[in-house]
């Protein structure tokens, strides 16, 4: 139809045309759809027809724009259950639930059709990210009062699903067993309840039921399988679903990257690097993946090298194996990984810097670390996260004025820079700037969690400030209504405990609403050895072996305090006790970046290729050390 043209459109045209606006550019389809509007508003004919009038509305809530679809809903003369549905649905859709719930209570008091299937599907999700538990229960009992409500699958499933989000699984699990009919959507809603509240018996119990009702398992149901193992950690349970998913073939369907990349991760966090990595060579090695190895000055690695014919999607499975390494300290194949990715057609993102930062942690490399900072500069990546990161591991290697100059360069702070800032400042003893940076923090609005105030109670603890460490700890409870966690009392108590002031942190301890777990007493018993307070040693003692505490450290301090109250025999029970629980102190380790080069040392390693002038500047410095009557602690 054109200007030009006799036919003038009629309501089934502009029915039709204005859904089509929505798949437009944003801009353009908006403007043609408002073009439609003011079209049938100078055709009243059209204006006053409850189709085009429900077209408009949901025109309107497809792009957001609320206020103008309340405006053409005001002033619509008749409504039908499709209006009604759209209102809900459109303020729902725009995270707008309370207006959703109000519309729906409007619609019962004023309308005298009642809800259909399609009325409770929209609203049953709005109760549940509300939490309103009583409003969902109502409109269950409404359910059950309509047989043809109550024999819809669609909203037996929704009814599930309510409950399930609102962490009820014995009710989606009553829901379920007492619903007409079920299909696969059913039993991976009622299997998602169970596995969000970690039920480990009724989740398997329930896994079992579905394959001896015949009902075949899909790729949603292994997806939630794997990610409920993988927070139980049992490896049994994941090597017999990936089992499963291979004989069942959906291993092999469309689901497969999404399914593999389940895997991959279960098994990198379980720190099975091996069957991680064979999961990453069926995911991309008919397409992209060769097998080479690479040689440096120092050590072999073997490297993943990446054809340039990787697609786009695949970053997220070489992200995953990518953090596999790092995860599990693999910093060569991780570094392999990265450098075989930088060469493809596919460039590595933000989120890839991100995850191969910690590398150069790992490997205390200052040269490494400005290489990939520079990249993301190069890159232009503008990733808050990323900042933060960077400004992380700048820390932990040692940069701490590096890390600083990035903290002052970047513009906008959340939390998550705050608190690397704070973190980094802890870690190099320098208690009063990470305390500065804290307040600024809270002049500047944002409100702290656990993860910062844990941080910049450690940094009073490092250095030693027991008047500021205590007004922190008191003003999380009193201004910001956190109750203290067990991080947080460690701290405290070992802040007080190296101060001396074993009573204070003792009490404490003792008025804690939880009992403190074997960190917190092993703080206070270090304290107690250093402050020889054999007393309230004795009794941290006792504490600590009721815990049956499994942390090595402990047992040692413990050993040192009976020695020197010259309690032999309790000097030997806790050796047999390290000796029966096959307690092994792990060897201190180092690393020192030289120019380019890493050197790594491990106590009582003797295989260095310069050990023999590093043990005589040793030797030089020890000595003359004593000549100045100066003797350190060796």
């Amino acid at each position: 139809m054109t200007k030009d043209s006799s036919v003038m459109p009629n309501y089934a045209t502009i029915v039709n045309v204005l859904p089509l606006c929505a798949t437009f550019d944003s801009s353009f389809g908006f403007k043609v759809g408002k073009e439609l509007h003011c079209y049938t508003l100078r055709r009243p004919e059209l204006g006053n027809e409850t189709f085009v009038v429900n077209a408009l509305l949901s025109f309107y809530l497809k792009f957001g724009r609320t206020r103008e679809a309340e405006y053409v809903f005001s002033r619509m003369k008749s409504r039908d259950l499709v209006s009604w549905n759209s209102i809900i649905s459109g303020y729902a859709s725009n995270g707008q639930y309370h207006e959703a719930l109000a519309s729906f209570k409007e619609f019962r008091y004023l309308q005298t059709t009642p809800p259909d299937s399609i009325t409770i599907i929209i609203i049953l999700p709005v109760c549940a990210s509300l939490y309103y538990l009583c409003t969902g229960k109502e409109i269950h009992a409404y359910v059950l009062r309509r047989a043809s409500l109550h024999h819809d699958l669609t909203v037996g499933n929704a009814l599930i699903n309510f409950y399930a989000k609102c962490c009820c699984p014995e009710a989606a699990l009553n829901t379920f067993l007492f619903a007409s009919q079920v299909d696969i959507i059913s039993w991976n809603t009622v299997l998602d309840a169970f596995a969000e509240t970690s039920l480990e018996p009724q989740f398997a119990e329930l896994f079992r039921l579905m394959l001896e009702d015949g009902s075949k398992p899909d790729g949603i149901t292994l997806l939630t399988a794997v990610r409920f193992w993988t927070s139980l950690s049992p490896l049994k349970n994941i090597k017999e679903t990936h089992g499963f998913a291979i004989r069942s073939g959906i291993m092999f369907t469309e689901v497969e990257a999404t399914l593999g990349n389940a895997f991959l991760d279960a098994y990198a966090k379980l720190e099975e690097v091996d069957y991680a990595l064979k999961i990453f060579e069926q995911l991309l090695g008919n397409k992209s993946m060769m097998y080479g190895y690479l040689n440096d000055s120092l050590h072999d690695f073997a490297a993943n090298t990446t054809y340039s014919t990787m697609l786009e999607s695949d970053l997220t499975t070489v992200n995953l194996m990518m953090r596999c390494y790092v995860q599990n300290e693999y910093p060569s194949e991780a570094l392999g990984l990265f450098f075989d990715l930088q060469h493809g057609r596919v460039r590595p993102d933000a989120t890839v810097i991100t995850t191969i930062l910690p590398v150069c942690g790992q490997m205390a490399s200052v040269h490494l670390l400005q290489q990939f900072h520079a990249y993301a500069i190069r890159a232009c990546f503008d990733d808050i996260h990323l900042n933060a990161a960077l400004l992380d591991v700048y820390s932990k290697c040692g940069s701490i004025s590096s890390a600083y100059k990035l903290y002052q360069s970047t513009p906008v702070k959340d939390i998550v820079v705050f608190t690397a800032m704070i973190s980094g400042f802890a870690t190099h003893g320098l208690g009063k700037e990470a305390i500065k940076i804290y307040e600024y923090m809270l002049r500047s609005g944002v409100k702290p969690d656990h993860v910062v105030v844990t941080a910049v109670l450690s940094a009073c603890r490092h250095s030693g400030l027991v008047k500021e460490g205590l007004s922190i700890f008191n003003s999380i409870k009193e201004e910001y209504q956190m109750e203290p966690s067990t991080e947080q009392y460690a701290c405290l108590v070992d802040l007080m405990g190296r101060k001396g002031q074993i009573k204070e942190a003792f009490s404490l301890l003792d008025e804690m609403p939880n009992a403190g777990n074997a960190s917190l007493w092993g703080a206070l018993l270090g304290a107690c050895n250093t402050h020889h307070d054999m007393n309230i040693g004795h009794v941290v003692a006792d504490h600590l072996l009721n815990i049956r505490s499994t942390d090595i450290g402990n047992y040692v301090v413990l050993s040192n305090l009976y020695a020197a109250d010259n309690r032999w025999d309790e000097v030997l029970e806790m050796r047999r006790l390290m000796k029966m629980k096959e307690m092994k102190k792990p060897p201190g380790c180092s690393w020192i970046e030289v120019g380019k080069n890493k050197h790594r040392f491990v106590a009582g390693d003797c295989f260095h290729p310069e050990r023999s002038r590093i043990f005589d500047a040793l030797r030089h410095l020890l000595k003359h050390s004593k000549e100045i009557h100066w003797l350190p602690l060796v």
